[in-house]
């Protein structure tokens, strides 16, 4: 709404005439005629050259799928922390509402997915005591592979003490690297780029929000994402550093996710986060909701 109230005033009546006559209709009850009607009012207006039109010559972008079990003490970890959290957010929502335990939900989701990265992540005495974990062991077992290959990688996280414990891990293996995070200055930040784009280290450990945008990266061929986010955009944008203009090579997407946790919960909303959004742009219809809900909730603290 506010993209086209800037660009023809008036397009979509004011902001409560459209959440009253499309964004609630749409987005909480899937209303499949609104869309339509919606698309074809923007639809004169909507302009996209996707990257695989343009550029007909890019390599290909394989993306690849890494489902992990989460063993011993680090599973026994997460369901202790699912049960206790569950329980916060339910009770949390039953005294303010969900839009009041916004702060709570969050706090709740960031420890089950700190706990699928690394337990040494979850500020908590029972986490301390877990020594081991299956993803972290996982990039490794896959770096050293890739390295093998003489592949160039970015290893991307949202969370800065995951790719400081990457980091130190990686050093343990002998496996070079440079790290790129909000905390890095403007001018290390430039010069690390190009470093990495002339080849003198092979991996770089970047947090999502500060290499999201902004930067070429074409030297590598290899991204990983090693925790998943809500907004598969961000995820695309970050794989994007390498699969752009000036890459030569077919670029290799890798997510690990853990199996039967938070995460692979987050890659379902995600996938119909993508589909509403292409709904818009291809203009075709949906039948699907995004608002966050009670009902999401309870799928994302369930078991399995």
């Amino acid at each position: 709404w506010a993209e086209f109230d800037a660009v023809e005033p008036g397009l979509l009546g004011s902001q409560r005439h459209f959440t009253r006559c499309y964004r609630t209709p749409i987005e909480k009850h899937g209303d499949g005629e609104r869309q339509l009607r919606l698309n074809r009012r923007i639809g004169a207006l909507m302009l996209r050259r996707r990257k695989d039109d343009v550029l007909t010559d890019l390599p290909s972008k394989i993306e690849i799928l890494r489902t992990l079990e989460l063993e011993a003490g680090q599973r026994s970890l997460y369901e202790t922390l699912r049960l206790a959290q569950h329980e916060r957010v339910r009770q949390a929502v039953a005294r303010r509402g969900l839009a009041g335990s916004g702060i709570i939900v969050i706090d709740a989701l960031l420890k089950l997915r700190q706990a699928c990265c690394d337990p040494r992540l979850v500020k908590l005495a029972s986490a301390q005591k877990v020594k081991t974990s299956a993803k972290l062991a996982a990039l490794i077992e896959l770096v050293e592979n890739l390295r093998h290959d003489d592949r160039r990688i970015l290893v991307f996280s949202q969370f800065t003490e995951m790719l400081a414990l990457i980091g130190a891990t990686l050093e343990k293996h002998h496996l070079p690297f440079e790290s790129l995070t909000g905390q890095t200055p403007a001018r290390e930040r430039s010069e690390r780029v190009r470093r990495f784009q002339r080849g003198d280290f092979p991996i770089f450990l970047i947090s999502l929000k500060a290499g999201g945008t902004g930067l070429n990266l074409t030297a590598a061929d290899t991204v990983i994402h090693y925790d998943p986010w809500w907004n598969p955009a961000v995820e695309a944008q970050a794989t994007d550093r390498a699969h752009r203009i000036g890459q030569t090579k077919p670029v290799f997407v890798y997510r690990l996710i853990c199996k039967g946790t938070v995460e692979e919960k987050i890659q379902a909303m995600q996938a119909r986060k993508a589909g509403l959004a292409q709904a818009v742009l291809d203009g075709g219809g949906s039948t699907q909701r995004l608002r966050f809900d009670e009902g999401d909730l309870e799928a994302l603290f369930g078991n399995g």
